[in-house]
């Protein structure tokens, strides 16, 4: 999880301050340091006029450029007479390209990825028949607002659907209905605009599943079913002599007897094999499933991925715009919505998949352009907002405003990002 969130982040930054580089470079400002990572340097070299290093601190970076304002409040630099090589020199237009670099190569690089990973692995799909089989397991707030397990879902928004992604766009959007069929009789079910501040909450149990079949895939070391001789591989198919051929099955009868022993009856092999297990007081084994999936691949040639995979990079930004207008609303809190590295983290996974690691990169890499595009000093977006100011009045801004407008913007985000990680240490820590 540590080495896909360092080598993501890396990639992520890497390539952002790559694209403020090269366009600074292109138009003859002076790039004085390139760092991927924070102070202390660990390495580095120069070459030409550029000092390039890694930082020990793998949770950004930055770079230097001649005459320009940013977080290294270089003022003694500012107040010597402009040099032909820096950034305050050049003109406005070119200064905007420079700062809209890095979000653009976010952007080119989130589309890069998610075309090569539709063409080379296609998009796996599970289909609303195959869902639809056996009805769904409604979780508690699904039950809440009226669903039940078992229940066939039949439209959203009044629109047939073909796969199970697409049902949760309704938790974007206003005013959803969900349509599903009970006992041969269609419900529709409306959608609470708070739906999905619940199920962002870190208490949550989530929503619904489909029916999933499962295996043992790991046992906790020293954990319960590592005593009682459960193994990797393992199906459990009974406890106390009660069926638990799907995994909320298992969990229910589980629960039902937390502090207990329980007798479990394992498929190993073409052999049953009866076992005596601890269930803890939370009415856990130590297991870890692998929950199976009947899922379906599309292929595309490269020239059909090319539209798809812009489409899947373009809508992290929609969905952004939608998670930030039900902020506003007050229909979802933001502690709920913001978090930091240990929720990249937990992104990521335990396990290194590396097309589940590319595609959560190309979404950072996007959510990464999205956020530095917002009008903040001392984000490129900051920035940018200056300078189209200037593009349009024909009046620069001074360097002593620019200077205190850095300084707000620093501060801004410093209570936003110890928001973030206070936020994120109380949902995963405690």
């Amino acid at each position: 999880m540590i080495a896909q969130l360092i080598l993501g982040l890396s990639i992520l930054v890497g390539v952002h301050e790559l694209g403020h580089m090269l366009s600074a470079k292109y138009f003859g400002m002076r790039v004085e340091k390139f760092s991927i990572g924070f102070p202390p340097k660990l390495f580095g070299f120069k070459k030409g006029e550029t000092e390039y290093s890694v930082g020990a601190i793998p949770l950004g970076g930055f770079v230097k450029i001649s005459g320009m304002v940013d977080e290294s409040m270089d003022t003694e630099a500012m107040k010597e007479e402009p040099k032909p090589w820096e950034f305050r020199s050049k003109p406005a237009w070119q200064r905007l390209i420079v700062m809209l670099g890095g979000i653009i190569v976010n952007v080119l690089v989130a589309f890069f990825i998610n075309i090569c990973l539709t063409w080379v692995v296609g998009e796996e799909h599970l289909s609303i028949n195959e869902l639809n089989k056996h009805g769904i397991v409604a979780e508690p707030i699904a039950q809440g607002i009226g669903l039940q397990t078992g229940d066939k879902i039949v439209a959203v928004n009044g629109h047939t659907i073909e796969n199970y992604s697409e049902i949760f766009e309704m938790l974007l959007n206003q005013n959803s209905t969900l349509t599903i069929s009970r006992n041969g009789e269609e419900k529709v079910i409306p959608i609470p605009s708070d739906l999905l501040d619940k199920l962002a909450d870190k208490d949550a149990a989530g929503f619904f599943t489909p029916f999933l079949n499962f295996k043992v895939e790991g046992v906790l070391k020293d954990g319960n079913a590592a005593k009682a001789g459960i193994k990797p591989g393992d199906s459990i198919i009974s406890i106390n002599s009660v069926s638990v051929p799907y995994f909320h099955l298992l969990t229910k009868e589980l629960k039902a007897n937390k502090n207990k022993k329980v007798d479990v009856v394992v498929v190993r092999g073409n052999h049953e094999v009866k076992i005596q297990a601890q269930v803890d007081t939370a009415g856990l084994l130590g297991i870890r499933p692998d929950l199976i999936l009947n899922t379906s691949t599309q292929h595309f040639s490269f020239a059909e991925s090319i539209p798809r995979g812009i489409h899947t990079s373009i809508k992290v930004i929609t969905d952004q715009l939608k998670a930030f207008s039900k902020i506003f609303r007050g229909e979802l809190k933001a502690s709920n919505s913001v978090g930091s590295f240990l929720s990249i983290g937990k992104a990521y996974g335990p396990k290194w998949v590396w097309s589940h690691f590319w595609s959560l990169t190309a979404t950072l890499s996007m959510v990464l352009a999205f956020m530095n595009l917002l009008p903040i000093p001392a984000l490129d977006g900051g920035h940018v907002m200056f300078l189209l100011y200037e593009i349009v009045s024909g009046k620069k801004p001074s360097d002593k405003f620019l200077e205190n407008a850095q300084k707000i913007g620093m501060a801004i985000l410093l209570t936003l990002m110890l928001f973030a990680i206070s936020n994120d240490v109380i949902r995963n820590l405690f």
